[in-house]
């Protein structure tokens, strides 16, 4: 018993001690191409290797198929002129009552100026993070789900495997033990690493047990020495967001209640917003994304700043992102910790 009563105990104490780390990622043109796409700026950072017109088709076929997503099942024409910064930010007009057979489209929804009308948007925010919590297959049937996996396959044929991730990279990442393999991977595309690396964020610090995201967005090991949490930061409106983030299959990684729109507010004031949530000594905060604004934002509350560059020459480049580099990065900001990852 007593035994019993002193591993618990020590638990408890290496739970106290833990280190929190909260990775704050861009979206376009960090963790997803789409701007780029369209624009052509990123077939041109190739020097004509790249077909331009393809690369701008692509990105119309993903910009259609987001906004077909929010007007057909997130309300978006109902609530386009209404955006928030996060989906709980009228929970408290929010009275819990079961949506299960409400209808949205004859609750007399009108601009939300008054109690009623706040009670309803916050209804139909918390009927899109119950979608998102789903995924994708409880929106679309099959056909349209195998469609989006060949225009997932397509674009990440076209970006060099940016869109790509699998379990071998985030190994690679995660083990020391993978190592003498990782050198041969040198060449791992920019989006292969930031999604298995956003994996890795995901997955705690207990590099002897297999672990997967949760949908919470943490993942939390007793036995960790680290916390691993990712919060999205994005410019453009909330509810296309959380589309991508679906449509790009970033939603085993980063939780609905983890997307926050700056579009009003600006990033600064979503950094303090997170950085009051996660209010304890013990956490730390990395901002990663291509933007000046997240990067005065991160000046402005004294964290590092990974930037990222999809150009093919640049030093700013995903490939070599891990929690070794990180814990770089850290190690400026907040002085020296136990490193995450001992990949000598």
């Amino acid at each position: 018993m007593g035994d019993n009563s002193s591993a618990s105990d020590e638990k408890t104490q290496k739970a106290g001690n833990r280190i929190t780390n909260v990775y704050i990622w861009d979206m376009d043109e960090t963790l997803i191409l789409l701007k780029s796409l369209l624009n052509g700026a990123f077939a041109e950072a190739f020097n004509g290797s790249k077909d331009v017109k393809k690369g701008v088709e692509l990105g119309k076929m993903w910009e259609n198929h987001i906004l077909k997503m929010c007007d057909d099942y997130f309300f978006y024409e109902q609530i386009e002129n209404y955006n928030k910064p996060f989906l709980d930010a009228l929970k408290e007009y929010d009275d819990g009552m079961d949506l299960s057979g409400y209808d949205f489209n004859r609750d007399g929804f009108s601009p939300p100026h008054d109690d009623p009308s706040l009670k309803k948007l916050a209804y139909r925010h918390r009927a899109i993070g119950n979608k998102y919590k789903q995924g994708l297959q409880s929106i679309f049937d099959q056909e349209m789900l195998s469609f989006l996996d060949e225009l997932y396959s397509m674009t990440d044929e076209y970006t060099d495997r940016w869109l790509s991730s699998g379990t071998f990279s985030l190994r690679i990442l995660m083990w020391p033990q993978f190592n003498s393999i990782a050198c041969h991977y040198r060449h791992l595309c920019f989006q292969c690493v930031a999604r298995a690396f956003l994996e890795q964020c995901s997955s705690g610090e207990d590099y002897s047990t297999s672990s997967l995201g949760s949908t919470s967005g943490i993942t939390d090991f007793t036995d960790a020495k680290f916390q691993h949490v990712n919060v999205l930061v994005t410019s453009g409106s909330l509810i296309p967001s959380l589309a991508k983030c679906l449509l790009f299959r970033l939603d085993n990684w980063i939780a609905h209640g983890d997307v926050y729109s700056s579009w009003e507010v600006g990033k600064l004031q979503c950094f303090q917003w997170i950085k009051e949530r996660f209010n304890n000594p013990n956490v730390r905060f990395c901002v990663i994304g291509d933007g000046w604004e997240e990067c005065e934002a991160a000046q402005a509350m004294q964290w590092p700043f990974v930037k990222i560059d999809f150009r093919p020459g640049s030093s700013h480049r995903f490939p070599g992102l891990s929690l070794k580099t990180i814990g770089y990065y850290f190690s400026v900001v907040y002085g020296s910790h136990d490193a995450e990852n001992d990949e000598e």
